[in-house]
């Protein structure tokens, strides 16, 4: 397989798994959070500096690329790690979540789905086999299956019928996908909140013996303890040789929760959203740096990070960045919170191998929030 998972050690004390994920370009090192680079950018950020700060994977986004600047043209250049000039791995998402969520007039049957575009409104059609067109194209390490993302509370018999599609949308992908030597194709668990859908769904993907799979239709606006009990019962439903990514998920304590009930893989736009808003993720919880109240504070934005941002500037030097509408106002917050969340991985993994991972949750809950069981979304 072109994507293979190596797993090193269970924590003893919370049951979270430490790994590596082997890929075409490079290995990663597991629980790992993935930056999102929607069309083949990480926001802000340049692929040196993604280097510099430790990122293994990015994620790139198959609808937004579908709509410009076009999947042929990015194959034409020499596939998505030439284009962005970006040499470590690369997943790319199924496009499916951005047809339903950025589309308002759309149309699902069993063949696929038409909808119009966001930018231009034009017409347009993706198909399973569309969707592994477009990712085979871009040449991704690992790509999704397509897939429905059901909304959040969704009728019982609604959810059935769409993760029965998504079904047999996967065994199109299968068939259709046209680089299984260097493409890893995962299929997404769904079911919404419904243990028994999510358990039948789990259960037919595992049956495929597929590279690796993802938890879907998950932090779309159900409370995270329903997400996380959602976990608890579909995660060891998947195999133990495989990876398991939970899409969409980014906030600290929600990766930190994943990471203990099973999850390897976990991508987000959280960090790079909010720091374009001046707020920030610090050891000592938000910061919200565009506030007056930083004005006149010259410390740094995180006196525990040793990130460049940190290293180099004072919070009230973002604050008049960030105010006075300069890009690398914004270029600085989001290095400094893209590197907040790679150094929490680093973290996690760290307390898995020393058997305390339950520890360093309630430590770091306690320090970021206030609380063991935080109210906040980030």
């Amino acid at each position: 397989m072109p994507v293979r998972y190596e797993l090193i050690k269970e924590c003893k004390q919370s049951g979270a798994r430490l790994g590596r994920l082997h890929t075409p370009h490079g290995t990663i090192d597991t629980p790992i959070f993935m930056p999102v680079g929607t069309q083949a950018t990480v926001k802000a950020m340049s692929p040196e500096e993604l280097k510099e700060m430790g990122s293994q994977i990015i994620l790139s986004n198959t609808y937004h690329l579908f709509l410009r600047p076009g999947h042929e043209i990015v194959k034409e250049a020499g596939g998505l790690h030439t284009f962005m000039n970006w040499d470590r791995a690369i997943l790319t998402d199924s496009g499916g979540f951005q047809v339903f969520s950025l589309s308002q007039l759309r149309n699902i049957t069993e063949e696929g789905v038409s909808f119009r575009s966001h930018l231009s409104g034009e017409k347009l059609f993706i198909s399973p086999e569309k969707a592994m067109e477009i990712q085979n194209a871009l040449g991704a390490d690992i790509i999704m299956a397509f897939d429905e993302c059901p909304p959040y509370p969704a009728e019982r018999d609604y959810v059935k019928a769409s993760a029965e599609r998504t079904y047999r949308w996967l065994k199109r992908c299968i068939s259709a996908h046209q680089r299984p030597g260097d493409q890893a194709l995962f299929g997404i668990v769904q079911g919404g909140m419904y243990r028994d859908l999510r358990e039948e769904s789990a259960r037919q993907l595992v049956d495929l013996d597929l590279p690796g799979y993802a938890v879907g239709g998950l932090s779309v606006g159900e409370p995270k303890e329903i997400m996380y009990e959602v976990l608890s019962y579909t995660t060891p439903l998947l195999p133990k040789d495989k990876p398991r990514y939970l899409m969409g998920v980014g906030s600290p304590d929600a990766l930190i929760q994943g990471a203990i009930l099973g999850i390897d893989m976990f991508d987000c736009v959280l960090p790079t959203r909010i720091a374009r808003n001046g707020t920030t993720m610090t050891s000592q919880g938000r910061v919200v740096v565009r506030n007056a109240k930083y004005a006149r504070d010259f410390s740094p934005l995180d006196p525990n990070c040793d990130c460049y941002t940190c290293r180099n500037y004072s919070r009230a030097y973002l604050r008049h960045l960030i105010k006075a509408d300069e890009i690398f106002g914004l270029r600085l917050t989001s290095y400094h919170n893209l590197y907040f969340l790679l150094r929490l991985m680093e973290k996690v993994r760290q307390a898995i191998m020393e058997d305390r991972l339950l520890t360093f949750r309630d430590e770091f809950m306690s320090q970021y929030y206030g609380s063991t069981h935080p109210q906040t979304a980030f």
